[in-house]
């Protein structure tokens, strides 16, 4: 059964966009039934050129990448959420819709990164943020592959999404 996982951050452009490339990226190579979503509590309605642009140059198919709201996922008809994992301050801080995961609320975890897009430094020091961001997120979702996933208990799983978040 597929695992659901929704990646939120408030404009839904850059690291949530960034953690939802590498986590099919990587979940398709290892040949994990995982499926990563991403979406924003106020979406900017595009993906940022520099997250496109560090995902393409990684080898990362992009043409799915859309900037969404997080309502979708807040649906009858919306993918059952396992796992619900914010990756912007701002984002962990406001109050979520209720998302319903196969057997009931998701697990729900914050793993913050900074945002590329406010580094300064031009497009050059941006694109740099975005690349090591696109790397800290990768493997993170490498660690969250690492984990079997489909016989953990929901306490163990939150305590091993809060481990990976802490490294």
């Amino acid at each position: 059964m597929t695992v659901h996982v929704l990646i939120l951050c408030t404009h839904n452009s850059a690291r949530s966009a960034l953690a939802e490339g590498m986590l099919n990226h990587w979940a398709a190579r290892l040949g994990r039934d995982v499926r990563a979503h991403s979406a924003g509590s106020a979406p900017s309605g595009r993906t940022h050129p520099f997250a496109i642009e560090a995902l393409q140059n990684a080898g990362i198919d992009t043409a799915a990448l859309r900037s969404k709201s997080w309502d979708e996922f807040a649906t009858a008809g919306a993918p059952p959420l396992g796992i619900v994992i914010t990756v912007c301050d701002s984002a962990a801080a406001e109050a979520c819709p209720a998302f319903f995961g196969g057997s009931g609320q998701p697990v729900k975890v914050h793993w913050g990164y900074p945002d590329p897009s406010s580094v300064e430094g031009g497009d050059a020091g941006k694109r740099r943020a975005f690349e090591l961001t696109r790397q800290a997120i990768g493997y993170r979702m490498l660690q969250l592959l690492a984990l079997p996933l489909e016989s953990m208990g929901r306490e163990a799983l939150h305590a091993a999404l809060v481990a990976i978040g802490r490294n």
